[in-house]
């Protein structure tokens, strides 16, 4: 959070306006400064994250089968259902977790219609691959990038990868707005859709041309975001010191698989991934209960496996997707913040390490 004292300033002018919502003076100054951010012609803003998935897809009249990943938060394979559409699930890379390239490569028929990739915790993905893929078989390409707010390759930002990226301003991310939400996208014909679907499908005083939703960001979580985009370096480096320590004491134990930044990428530090192999000498499990114990508390993230889900029982078989799997059963997240005390950080990798049998 920014100071108070900073976010009671930025908002004092809304007790003079009285203009709270729709896309007010705060909505437009914070789309002006992450299109300059994230070095992209056209954002659109939302409520949050999963509702800027929902409506990028819906903008895009997309029908058929998306491959994705079965290795990422509920909302990704719940935006693709929830618009008709069918997710296929490709397996992961094991060093990153991001999809394999060759693993989309050779579930792509005749019905599928787009790839949504995802950044895991801030990991680009091939890119590259993934591009000349969609390029071969006309797909459109929509990222999920909820991790990867301010990651770069070289001087090219996340965002600018695709057909469109969407981005969460969770208060988890490393850029929040309390709740809220982005899509960044190429398309120019786009903005105006995006900007209709999200005020209940409104296109005019008098016209109702589509049946969309309500997902607006309002002017607080606005102001939100216009303050923390000026402390967000700052954030980052914090993380840097704190992701460094972690690394630098785990990475002295057997049995660990450390997710250190990509050669060539420009990480924003956002999560803490580790997996506990055979040879840790202690489960994943029992790692996470030692630590609750000493109430610490890590995320066992992702896991389940999306299609593990009971909401999708019956549909999908998570053994087709074996690295995906394996890294579920034996992940942890570990606490990580920009303020997060080196001594702390001491005292979790204590207990990870007293956790080996």
């Amino acid at each position: 959070m920014p100071p108070f004292d900073e976010y009671v300033e930025e908002i004092r002018a809304l007790w003079e306006s009285r203009f709270l919502t729709n896309m007010g003076v705060e909505h437009l100054q914070l789309e002006e400064a992450l299109k300059s951010f994230l070095q992209v012609d056209d954002i659109a803003l939302f409520v949050n994250g999963h509702n800027a998935l929902e409506c990028v897809l819906e903008a895009m009249g997309l029908r058929g089968k998306v491959i994705t990943t079965p290795y990422s938060f509920a909302s990704t394979t719940h935006a693709i259902v929830r618009k008709g559409l069918t997710p296929v699930f490709a397996d992961i890379k094991p060093d990153d977790y991001t999809l394999d390239p060759e693993r989309i490569e050779e579930l792509v028929d005749d019905d599928t219609c787009a790839i949504m990739p995802v950044h895991v915790y801030g990991n680009l993905c091939d890119v590259d691959s993934i591009q000349q893929i969609a390029d071969e078989h006309g797909l459109k390409v929509i990222y999920d990038a909820a991790h990867a707010f301010g990651v770069r390759r070289g001087d090219v930002s996340a965002a600018s990868y695709g057909d469109a990226s969407m981005f969460s301003f969770h208060a988890t991310k490393v850029f929040n707005t309390i709740e809220g939400g982005a899509v960044c996208f190429r398309d120019p014909a786009l903005r105006e859709l995006l900007n209709q679907w999200k005020n209940f499908g409104i296109t005019g005083t008098e016209s109702v041309e589509y049946v969309g939703g309500n997902a607006k960001m309002n002017e607080f979580c606005a102001a939100m975001g216009i303050c923390n985009l000026r402390h967000l370096d700052e954030e980052i480096s914090k993380r840097k010191v704190v992701a460094e320590r972690y690394w630098e004491r785990l990475g002295e134990l057997p049995g660990i698989a450390l997710c250190k930044p990509q050669p060539g990428i420009k990480p924003n530090y956002a999560y803490l991934p580790v997996v506990f192999e055979d040879a840790f000498g202690a489960s994943r499990d029992e790692v996470y209960a030692a630590l609750m114990a000493a109430d610490i508390h890590p995320r066992k993230y992702f896991y389940p496996l999306i299609s593990d889900y009971q909401c999708y029982e019956g549909r999908f078989d998570s053994s087709a997707t074996p690295v995906a799997q394996h890294v579920a059963q034996c992940v942890l997240t570990l606490p990580m913040y920009a303020d997060l005390a080196l001594e702390d950080v001491d005292l979790v990798c204590d207990i990870i390490a007293d956790a080996r049998r």
